[in-house]
């Protein structure tokens, strides 16, 4: 891989100071903290990851860099508190989700988590070693020393606005949110601050308690947004949640967490699928939202413009509506780097959308820290679902905001494509990623849909594919969406329909959220037709799951079985 330029040259760098020391557990790929890392022991959980059971707690943990989800900066500071966080982190590239977390952990809350970035040459050096010791602003790695240079913070150039929050002049939260923001500001190596119109909160799920206890902190600071924002799913029906069987204390305090957000000042939108709102943002415009998937189907389908933003730093940005002017805010940050052609099989029919999720799984192995340009689907027509299902998948094994397809995506024709590095995905490509996002049982208990939030076109289609079946008695299918879905689908009559197929509809939360006894807790085979959750699932409720189109779902969920074997036109091997 090759090594990026961190500033102006590539200095060894320290981003995070502290002192500290460990025993050096080395991870070849980037690794999503959220659904990727137990919160509760440190143990690596995500079940396609090579460090698969390696327990970081306590490890000077070194990737190249990270991936997946804005909300791993949320998993660090649930680790810091509770003791279990690495000691140090080594980056060998830029890398801004871990790093926000620690700046989190040092500002708010006094804990020291230091993150390094090294060049190429020292991270090897570091990878290779058993033992690593910071102090002084120096690297101990066996007999050898490595200086490492601190990050300036004196060559951001700020508005007089923006030093009215360093003053402290909007209050005590502000200011610490503008502080933040120079910070990460200084660690992206980025002249200037630029402007957002609109945010979108991702760290509102009670997958742990740190979640809680960062929001309610802001609040005792009096923080509050200052540009519209909206609010990604939470972990319960917040209006409901009483008659879903959760334990009082978590429905409470996830009641809590979201209405800490509401108090700041956020819209009560409560869906992980932003874009779908009637009000979404236009082409070129800047924003400053979180969570994975909004990022890049932002970023790629609408042609809005922002980087894929921690979480915590989304309510930074939201409250001095500012981010840093870095990647893909200009347009050379959104050139693609790498050209992945893909062979669409001949027996592929349009019906079986799945093969939208595999593609992007696999383009963000092929692209995990370089945005890619996909060629081949030119003569298809994907629908927003399609697109929204690749988005999703990308956002899982990438780090990267943003994708183009040629043919389908705003900025995509005007990429240049020579010059680029080639990837292919192929039929037998396709055919591996089937089988690994399908390792669950053949008998389902629970078909999951909904993640991202469903749209009415996709609850529609369920109905349609239903054709007055009823789900099977031991099986349960459960849509996840946005409330202003669900106001449609009630008043298309879709609501009872599904209702009366055994189908249930949920609002305010998502599958990523969802846990006992929600998720029902003898439910051991599981389909889903989300690559993202295919992805994580394993390491969100520990059961693997079956990957299938919606009308794989569907049979699914009416026969209660799941086919073994992947459909037709994946059957056969490629020349």
């Amino acid at each position: 891989m090759k090594d990026k330029e961190y500033g102006p040259n590539s200095a060894n760098r320290l981003i995070v100071e502290g002192e500290a020391s460990g025993s050096v557990l080395v991870c070849p790929e980037g690794l999503s903290f959220w659904g990727g890392v137990d919160p509760k022991t440190g143990i690596i959980v995500d079940a396609h990851h090579p460090n698969h059971g390696d327990c970081i707690a306590g490890k000077c943990l070194l990737m190249p860099t990270s991936r997946g989800s804005c909300s791993g900066s949320g998993v660090l500071l649930q680790l810091a508190l509770d003791e279990l966080a690495p000691s140090m982190i080594i980056f060998s590239e830029s890398e801004q989700v871990l790093t926000l977390g620690s700046i989190v952990c040092d500002r708010i809350f006094s804990v020291q988590i230091p993150i390094i970035r090294l060049t190429k040459h020292c991270y090897e050096a570091a990878a290779n070693s058993t033992w690593i010791e910071l102090r002084d602003h120096q690297l101990q790695i066996g007999n050898k020393q490595i200086a490492l240079e601190p990050i300036l913070l004196n060559q951001l150039k700020l508005s007089d606005t923006d030093r009215t929050y360093l003053n402290g002049d909007h209050g005590q939260a502000a200011k610490a949110a503008m502080e933040t923001m120079c910070i990460m500001g200084a660690v992206e190596n980025a002249s200037e601050l630029v402007n957002v119109d609109r945010g979108h909160i991702d760290g509102c799920i009670l997958a742990h308690d740190a979640n809680l206890i960062f929001a309610e902190k802001m609040v005792q600071l009096e923080a509050r947004v200052t540009i519209p924002t909206t609010i990604n799913a939470i972990s319960v029906d917040r209006e409901n949640w009483q008659t879903s069987g959760l334990p009082p204390d978590f429905g409470e305090r996830a009641s809590r967490l979201a209405d800490a957000y509401i108090t700041m000042g956020v819209k009560p939108t409560f869906t992980c699928a932003p874009y779908l709102l009637r009000d979404k943002p236009k082409f070129g415009e800047k924003i400053g939202w979180s969570e994975s998937n909004a990022v890049i189907f932002a970023n790629t389908v609408l042609g809005a413009r922002t980087q894929k933003h921690p979480d915590y730093l989304d309510l930074f940005i939201a409250m001095t509506g500012r981010a840093p002017s870095v990647g893909v805010y200009s347009a050379s940050g959104r050139a693609a780097k790498v050209k992945i052609e893909i062979d669409i099989p001949e027996d592929w029919s349009p019906d079986d959308e799945i093969i939208w999720p595999l593609i992007g799984w696999l383009a963000g192995k092929l692209a995990p820290d370089k945005i890619p340009l996909l060629g081949g689907l030119e003569s298809l027509t994907p629908t927003t679902d399609d697109l929204k299902a690749l988005c999703a998948a990308f956002g899982t094994t990438s780090g990267e905001p943003m994708l183009h397809i040629l043919g389908h995506t705003p900025e995509a024709s005007a990429q240049p494509q020579q010059n680029l590095t080639t990837e292919k995905i192929n039929l037998d490509n396709l055919r591996e990623a089937w089988f690994e996002l399908n390792r669950g049982l053949e008998q389902i208990d629970l078909v999951a849909i909904g993640s991202p939030h469903a749209s009415i076109d996709e609850i529609r289609k369920v109905v349609t594919l239903l054709n007055g079946r009823k789900c099977h008695p031991r099986t349960q299918l459960k849509i996840t969406t946005a409330r202003f879905t669900k106001q449609q689908a009630d008043s298309e009559g879709i609501t009872e329909i599904l209702k009366h197929a055994g189908i249930q509809l949920m609002v305010d939360l998502c599958w990523c959220s969802i846990i006992e006894p929600i998720f029902p807790a003898n439910a051991m085979g599981l389909m889903t037709n989300s690559g993202k959750y295919a992805h994580y699932a394993h390491g969100l409720s520990n059961r693997h799951s079956r990957l299938g189109s919606l009308k794989d779902c569907v049979n699914a969920a009416t026969s209660g079985h799941a086919a073994l074997e992947p459909p037709s036109w994946l059957a056969c091997q490629s020349n």
